[in-house]
């Protein structure tokens, strides 16, 4: 692959921050020593599993109950904006970006002190006991809708949920 057809990965990414996210599911990150690199900032791999803790909680606070929620990590792309440093309160805030009959891509953004600094969009497949696809039950369908992605406005518009 050449240059000229690799996708811009700032131009992705200047996508997902220019979404209303104020219609986002919201989770606070309790950040951890740990999570800090000899470098004084958030480790790279550390934003993945804040990342998956939002998903977690997102999909309890839709009403999934764990042992219901069978899904699987099957793409994840993730776009550093600003460094994260120790002390400073973190959020990741995440929209439903596209449904399909057994996956789901969901785009989120990483935040401290309330200034974007990462974006990411991750797609899970739900799969049954022998980790095959199987479809999305229709309750969660109606669950994502009001958090739906779309382009900010300026103005408040509310999906019908």
């Amino acid at each position: 692959m050449d240059a000229m057809s690799e996708p811009d990965p700032r131009a992705a990414a200047d996508a997902l921050a220019a979404l209303d996210w104020t219609r986002a599911h919201r989770t606070e990150i309790q950040m951890r020593y740990g999570d800090i690199d000899g470098m004084g900032h958030l480790n790279n791999a550390v934003y993945v599993q804040y990342l998956e803790t939002s998903r977690v909680l997102l999909m309890r606070d839709l009403g999934v109950r764990d042992e219901d929620d069978r899904s699987v990590l099957a793409r994840l792309e993730l776009d550093y904006r600003q460094e994260v440093r120790w002390g400073q309160r973190v959020a990741v805030e995440t929209l439903v970006e596209g449904v399909g009959r057994s996956s789901w891509t969901v785009v989120s953004r990483l935040t401290a002190d309330g200034q974007p600094c990462a974006f990411a969009r991750t797609v899970q497949v739900r799969v049954n006991a022998a980790h095959r696809p199987e479809p999305l039950p229709e309750a969660w369908r109606r669950a994502f809708l009001p958090l739906s992605a779309r382009p900010a406005t300026g103005t408040e518009e509310s999906l019908p949920g």
